[in-house]
C-alpha cells in the first residue's frame, strides 16, 4: 500500500481538509466545513474520533472499506493508514465531526498513561461503535464541551480540562462498547463457534507442525476480527483472555492424547506445537494443577 499523504500535526491536518484549527495540538472539525481534498492513502500521527450522522461516501481504513453507516464512531490511532476517496467543491457531505489530537497533547495528564488501555483505537472498521440516540447525545455533549473550552483563551488550565473531557468521552465509549457486546450476543456466539472450528482445523490440518501453537493474531484473522476486538470479545464471553482461551483449548487436546496412552509426554508436546516438552508441562500444570505425567498416571 503506497501512502500518498503524511500528516504529522493538527495544523497540517486542518490545512489538508480546509478547516480552522482550534489549538496547535487538538481540534474539533465539522464535516460540513470540510473543503476540497484529494484522494489517496493518508497516514496521520494523530488520534482521531470520527462521527457521521448520515450515510455518505466511503473511506478505506487499512485494507477495508468503511461505509459510514449512520450514527457510528470510528477511532484511529497514530500511524494507521486511511484511504480517502477525495472531495471536490460542491460535493455533498454528511453531518458529523472529527476530534483530532496529537499524542503530545496528553503529556502531563492522567490520560497519557491510560490512552493505550482504550483498545478500540485499534479495532477494525467492521467493529465501529454503533450508538443509540441517547449515547449519541452523550458523545456530542462531550465534543461540545471540548469545542467550547478550545474557544476560550488558551491558558495553563486548558490542557487538563480538555484532556479530562476526552477521557470522559472515552470512558463513555468503553461503556457503550460493552453494551454493544451484549446486544450482539447471537453474533458473538457465532464467532465463538467459528473460533473453535478454526482451532480444530488448525490441529487437524497439522499447521502446528509448521507454525507452532496458534497465536491470537492468527485466530483473530481467521474470524475476521482485529486482535484487540477479538480479545475483548473473548474476555466478555468467557471471562478469559484470548491467550488463556487458546491455551485451555490446547490443554484439552493434550488431555485427550494423554488419556489415550499411545504417545509419550514429549510426543504429545511436539504433536501440539510446543517447541519443548517442558513448555507444555509448565502450561499444563498452570491450567490443571498437575503435571502431564501425574495426569497420565492418574487417568490410566
Amino acid at each position: 500500500m503506497s501512502v500518498k499523504f503524511r500528516i504529522e500535526s493538527v495544523g497540517e491536518y486542518c490545512d489538508f481538509f480546509g478547516v480552522t484549527p482550534l489549538h496547535p495540538l487538538v481540534t474539533v472539525a465539522r464535516f460540513e466545513d470540510y473543503g476540497a481534498f484529494p484522494a489517496g492513502d493518508m497516514v496521520a500521527g494523530l488520534y482521531t474520533i470520527m462521527y457521521k450522522e448520515l450515510h455518505c461516501g466511503e473511506l478505506r481504513y487499512g485494507r477495508s472499506l468503511y461505509d459510514y453507516q449512520a450514527g457510528t464512531l470510528l477511532f484511529t490511532s497514530p500511524g494507521q493508514v486511511i484511504g480517502l476517496k477525495g472531495r471536490e467543491e460542491g460535493d455533498p457531505t454528511a453531518k458529523g465531526f472529527v476530534l483530532a489530537f496529537h499524542p503530545d497533547f496528553l503529556y502531563g495528564t492522567p490520560l497519557a498513561r491510560m490512552i493505550k488501555e482504550y483498545s478500540f483505537f485499534s479495532y477494525d472498521v467492521n467493529e465501529a461503535l454503533h450508538m443509540s440516540d441517547r449515547e449519541k447525545a452523550t458523545i456530542i455533549n462531550c465534543v461540545d464541551e471540548i469545542k467550547a473550552e478550545l474557544g476560550n483563551n488558551i491558558d495553563r488550565h486548558t490542557k487538563r480540562i480538555v484532556a479530562s473531557y476526552i477521557e470522559t468521552m472515552l470512558n463513555h465509549c468503553t461503556r457503550f462498547y460493552e453494551r454493544q457486546f451484549i446486544t450482539r450476543e447471537v453474533s458473538n456466539r457465532s464467532t465463538m463457534g467459528r473460533l473453535n472450528s478454526v482451532l480444530n482445523a488448525y490441529f487437524d490440518n497439522g499447521l502446528q507442525e509448521r507454525h507452532g501453537i496458534p497465536s491470537v493474531q492468527y485466530c483473530a484473522g481467521e474470524v475476521c476480527l482485529s486482535p484487540n476486538y477479538f480479545g475483548d470479545l473473548i474476555k466478555r464471553e468467557t471471562g478469559r483472555t484470548a491467550t488463556e482461551y487458546i491455551r485451555n483449548f490446547i490443554i484439552d487436546r493434550a488431555k485427550t492424547l494423554l488419556s489415550e496412552g499411545e504417545l509419550s509426554i514429549s510426543e504429545v508436546a511436539y504433536a501440539l506445537g510446543f517447541r519443548y516438552p517442558h513448555h507444555m508441562t509448565r502450561v499444563f500444570k498452570k491450567v490443571t494443577g498437575c503435571t502431564p505425567n501425574e495426569y497420565k498416571t492418574n487417568y490410566n
